[in-house]
């Protein structure tokens, strides 16, 4: 094999597939990046058995073949090679010579043979939205996803549901649920699939988030495919029936609130000033008729502040985890949101009019907390 690309078309494609490298395995060549160069087209791949990335990237080719090359060595030799043309050839014991201007590495590759491919998926009809919408939609809702460590798998993926012309997109970690409508420009059949959390988020960092052009999705029985420009992500799917998340989405309140976002968003984040890392301290919110008095104590000391509102309803007066409001906060995009409210022990949703977001935080018991 011979191949000459660019540094930057190489180091682009490497940064890429890198995110399908795992970062511990028992298998040596899942730790290599494939480099599979046909007549007309240089293909990097990377695959952990859970989730797999290729891409093709410009270069001119010389002579086809196929080589595995340690992910972590070949990416920080690319990494530190000058801005330049980069030469690698194979010969047929794997043996790598890799060279840069004057740089000159010498290493050795596995056979590409051994290499886990990635699956072959049958691709019907795909679902298109664009990459704008896509990378959004992950940024606004994987934050209250469980970490790996729950006991819980399907709290660690996001529910993606596809109806006619919408595209429901949900998260939940036992403490906060997450939810994103978005309108797709088609209709499609109905599909319902748990997608890993490790996913979206390697997805969200490759996905340029162009407006203007488009991601297709499509969704087997085990497996989602991702396609955008020249990389393909294929991942598979968290088995199981996800969460009836209908029954607590209730539409009763007993307090609705309209508030500004940045001021609020403000004052809980000037709030945890006072509260250390991994201390479980409560932001209490004391709502009456055109004030909310925010207040929170800590070792450190204690914060108080008042906000202007517009209340419809009863006066109430509740408690929260301050660093769940903070993360719903800054992906909301409005100006003035709305608070619901039904009593200190009900969760509270922050949603639109017309629910293209629903963000549902469960109450803390403060009194307890406080006095702890």
């Amino acid at each position: 094999m011979k191949i000459i690309c660019s540094k930057r078309d190489l180091l682009y494609g490497v940064n890429i597939v890198s995110k399908a490298v795992p970062s511990r395995t028992t298998m040596a060549i899942l730790d290599c990046i494939l480099i599979n160069v046909s007549k007309n087209e240089i293909k990097l791949t990377a695959n952990d058995m859970e989730l797999g990335i290729e891409t093709i990237i410009e270069g001119n080719i010389e002579e086809p073949g196929v080589i595995a090359l340690d992910a972590k060595i070949f990416s920080d030799i690319v990494r530190k090679l000058p801005d330049n043309d980069i030469i690698i050839t194979t010969d047929t014991s794997f043996k790598t010579v890799i060279t840069c201007e004057k740089a000159k590495f010498n290493i050795i590759g596995k056979s590409g043979e051994d290499f886990s491919y990635l699956p072959y998926i049958e691709k019907n009809q795909p679902i298109i939205l664009s990459q704008f919408s896509l990378k959004e939609v992950i940024r606004q809702t994987i934050f209250s996803i469980a970490d790996n460590n729950n006991n819980n798998k399907l709290m660690t993926g996001e529910l993606f549901e596809v109806n006619e012309n919408q595209l429901k997109v949900v998260s939940l970690d036992g403490h906060r649920i997450s939810i994103r409508n978005i309108e797709l420009k088609e209709s499609y059949e109905h599909h319902k699939v748990i997608v890993p959390g490790k996913t979206l988020q390697e997805v969200s960092k490759i996905l340029p988030g162009d407006a203007n052009e488009f991601v297709h999705m499509f969704f087997t029985e085990n497996h989602i495919v991702f396609e955008f420009g020249n990389t393909t992500v294929v991942s598979r799917l968290i088995e199981g029936e996800y969460f009836k998340i209908e029954q607590m989405l209730s539409s009763d309140y007993e307090t609705k609130i309209k508030i500004n976002k940045r001021e609020l968003l403000d004052c809980i984040d000037r709030a945890t000033l006072l509260v250390k890392e991994g201390e479980k301290k409560p932001i209490i919110m004391n709502i009456t008729d055109e004030t909310m008095e925010l207040k929170i104590s800590s070792f450190v000391g204690s914060m108080k502040e008042e906000i202007d509102i517009q209340k419809n309803g009863k006066d109430i007066l509740i408690g929260f985890n301050p660093k769940f409001f903070i993360d719903a906060l800054r992906v909301i995009e409005e100006e003035e949101i709305i608070l619901y409210m039904v009593n200190p022990k009900a969760p509270c949703f922050i949603k639109d009019d017309e629910e293209t977001f629903i963000y549902l935080i469960l109450p803390v018991n403060f009194n307890a907390a406080t006095n702890g």
